[in-house]
């Protein structure tokens, strides 16, 4: 049985494709998606197909028609939980998950998946949440998970919350990892590598970024020669302090005043580990851990794509910026395809009993 799925803050749809998808779960179809990112909607729309909405969702609702759906996912914007937002308290986008949850209650779903950031889960927001879906009938259950658990080639952790119409049974949430970290001890395969995802790619060149996959997204950057004697300083492991160490004279002085914090800023990725948490900016590596493994480069766009999970064949739209912006807000497809299942298996005995 198919199933179908409202994606809200829907992005370019990285939480579908492991729902919808038949290499991730495939047991569902999305009815509607709703994002107010252009660039994002048109890259969901032209992977999944059903009905898109670019806008606000709380303008949007106001005479909105919302279609029956068995399951309403999405992520409502992190910014205002996000330890990188230092004027979070009071953030509007903290309340985004109201009318996430007005249109779980109107679309009839059984179901439903709300994802966020670390820190929503001690946040008082989490109890508003569980307190609003308990009025709207639902029974819910939160966690931290980490997508390398689920096959992700990136330790990124993140809050989930799951609410179902009560029965009288117990969904497994959350759901069993796939993966475990190599020491853990656990009988499972080790976390996928940055080695697994992109050590295939070749050196990258100056390409457009349409073309075949999966050279489209994988395009070398115009560094200055200050930069590049930057890259060079950093060792494999390495990170902004090396830079300090191997070449002062070319450290911005800002780094060399801030003795302690930023271990990540203008790191390597190392081989045999996953990832880092993949943001919008990867392609600076001031940012963050973002420069290859052993070339003198921040990752492309492609190794980004790759880290997070998406399969080559998945197209984006948009402009470099546009399509980097859609790769680091994303949910990595591994863990939405756990999610899914779980979804799945919860449906078919409540679809029994209906």
């Amino acid at each position: 049985m198919t199933w179908k799925l409202i994606d809200l803050f829907c992005g370019a749809g990285g939480m579908s494709l492991g729902f919808i998808d038949p290499r991730f779960c495939g047991d569902f179809e999305c009815v509607l998606a709703v994002d107010n990112d252009k660039a994002a909607i048109t890259t969901h729309e032209h992977n999944f197909g059903g009905t898109s909405v670019c806008g606000n969702i709380e303008h949007w609702l106001e005479d909105a028609v919302v279609p029956a759906a068995d399951v309403v996912i999405g992520g409502p914007p992190c910014q205002g939980f996000s330890l990188l937002n230092k004027k979070r308290d009071g953030d509007s986008r903290r309340a985004l998950w109201e009318p996430f949850l007005d249109v779980v209650v109107r679309s009839g779903a059984r179901v439903f998946i709300m994802e966020n950031v670390a820190e929503l889960f001690r946040s008082p927001e989490l109890a508003d949440i569980r307190a609003r879906a308990a009025r709207d009938g639902f029974q819910t259950d939160a966690a931290i998970l980490n997508t390398a658990d689920y096959g992700a080639p990136q330790t990124r952790r993140r809050t989930i919350v799951i609410g179902w119409k009560p029965g009288s049974w117990q969904p497994e949430f959350p759901p069993l990892p796939t993966h475990a970290e190599g020491k853990s001890g656990r009988n499972l395969p080790p976390w996928r590598t940055v080695r697994e995802a992109i050590g295939d790619l070749p050196v990258p060149t100056m390409l457009e970024i349409e073309g075949p996959a999966p050279l489209n997204l994988h395009i070398r950057r115009t560094p200055t020669e200050k930069s590049l004697q930057r890259y060079r300083a950093v060792p494999p492991g390495g990170n902004r302090f090396d830079l300090q160490r191997n070449a002062p004279e070319i450290t911005p002085d800002c780094w060399i005043r801030k003795t302690s914090g930023g271990t990540d800023l203008f790191g390597r990725l190392w081989w045999d580990r996953p990832s880092v948490t993949i943001r919008t900016e990867f392609y600076k590596p001031e940012k963050g851990r973002y420069l290859h493994p052993d070339q003198h480069r921040p990752i492309t766009h492609r190794e980004a794509a790759r880290l997070m999970g998406f399969p080559d064949d998945f197209h984006f739209c948009g402009t470099k910026v546009e399509v980097a912006r859609q790769i680091g807000n994303a949910v990595p497809p591994p863990l939405a395809s756990a999610l899914g299942r779980l979804v799945s298996a919860m449906l078919t005995p409540m679809a029994k009993s209906a």
